[in-house]
């Protein structure tokens, strides 16, 4: 089964949103065996919708659109439906009553008759009913074509995605197993990863795709696969994966997880030990443990995290001695193992990750190099750091120190 997702909005194609809501839909329906072939964004314009929905429905089977379910009128995605549908929007009396329980919870302002036309959808559509907000999702089907609609706001999408669409869409289609397998590779680069599992490469069944993912001071090999018969697709990856470990044994670093990254990996793993994680944070300026903190569940073992930009912070929040500052500069070994096991202890954590560095263009509070980083890792056994330097673009800089720090933090973490 093939689909297409159509974005609709002026603000994602001139930049101002950032289009998130694709990559959801494409994951959740991968999970379900359904392969999406294109991702379509278009103006809130009636004539740019109608050729986007024309065109998709030549070239796949199931059309998801996302935006202009809004109230007010350059919402336009509703009428622009019923029009190639060549139907009429009536008033659906659940989706009203659902508006003015909303209104009268929470809004408490005067329901005025745009908030009341979200209740209008075309006729020939079966309502998927917006628990978290006001514009329902459609569905309407044409032939052996099914065109969903949902809103743009991202969590009243996941929410009907997940709901309503996902379980609607496995009872109708039998769908494949589709396999991703992500190996996580440190230490290499791409065209060197290349080289060395050439051989492997060019003896992979066709039916199983090889894609390099490559990131900042990291790889990701994924492999994919589907089939009918999920045990013989998952057998078949599995013994190509048996293949390439010994090729890249010193440098393979593990698996992605299903539904993150290492930080998700890191985060499932020290709850399964029962353990608990702090973090001192300088250079990366906080973003480390954002990625944390973004995953529901964090607060199983993440204890707490600071971000002491300032030299003066850290000797504040994390009693960073000014001695050992003015012996080796901010930007040192002993002050990155320094910030680690004073988090350690600030937290009572089991484990702790610090950085620091000159991330530019400026040298700073420090005379080391631009693009110099220090990362430490502590635990009650004791404290080690490494340095490294990432060059001189700030955001590359930054980003190359959280996903090192990330590495650090797993090796360290599931060698115990």
């Amino acid at each position: 089964m093939l689909a297409e997702i159509i974005t609709i909005g002026d603000e994602l194609l001139i930049g101002q949103v950032i289009d998130t809501n694709s990559a959801f839909i494409a994951k959740q329906l991968n999970k379900i065996g359904i392969s999406v072939y294109q991702i379509t964004s278009v103006q809130d314009d009636k004539e740019h919708i109608l050729r986007a929905l024309k065109d998709s429905e030549r070239n796949v089977d199931i059309i998801i659109l996302t935006g202009g379910l809004g109230p007010t009128k350059d919402d336009i995605t509703k009428k622009t439906i019923a029009e190639y549908f060549d139907d009429t929007l009536v008033q659906d009396t659940a989706v009203l009553q659902n508006i003015e329980s909303i209104w009268k919870q929470y809004i408490r302002q005067t329901l005025l008759q745009v908030n009341k036309d979200q209740a209008l959808v075309p006729s020939k559509a079966t309502v998927l009913m917006n628990k978290v907000g006001t514009a329902p999702g459609m569905w309407m089907e044409k032939g052996d074509k099914t065109f969903i609609s949902l809103p743009g706001v991202p969590f009243e999408m996941k929410a009907l995605l997940n709901n309503d669409v996902i379980p609607k869409l496995k009872n109708k289609y039998h769908c494949p197993f589709i396999l991703h397998k992500t190996l996580l590779v440190y230490g290499l680069g791409e065209s060197t990863l290349a080289a060395r599992i050439e051989v492997w490469e060019e003896s992979l069944p066709k039916h199983i795709k090889l894609a390099y993912l490559p990131s900042l001071g990291k790889m990701r090999l994924r492999l994919s696969a589907k089939g009918f018969e999920r045990q013989k697709v998952e057998e078949e990856v599995q013994q190509q994966i048996d293949k390439v470990l010994p090729l890249i044994k010193k440098e393979f670093f593990g698996y992605e997880d299903d539904d993150g990254n290492e930080e998700v990996v890191i985060g499932n793993q020290l709850t399964k030990m029962g353990k608990t994680l702090a973090i001192a944070e300088s250079c990366t300026g906080g973003k480390l443990t954002e990625l944390f903190t973004a995953n529901s569940g964090a607060s199983k073992y993440l204890k707490g995290g600071v971000v002491t930009y300032a030299t003066q912070s850290k000797i504040d929040i994390l009693n960073i001695p000014e001695d050992l500052i003015d012996s080796y500069s901010v930007v040192s070994a002993p002050v990155a193992e320094a910030m680690a096991e004073n988090v350690l202890k600030l937290y009572k954590s089991d484990f702790a990750v610090s950085t620091t560095g000159n991330a530019g263009p400026t040298k700073g509070d420090s005379n080391a190099e631009v693009g110099t980083v220090f990362i430490a890792i502590a635990t009650i056994n004791g404290v080690y750091s490494k340095e490294f330097n990432f060059g001189n673009h700030r955001t590359r800089v930054i980003n190359k120190a959280v996903n090192k720090a990330l590495e650090m933090l797993q090796k360290e973490i599931f060698k115990n």
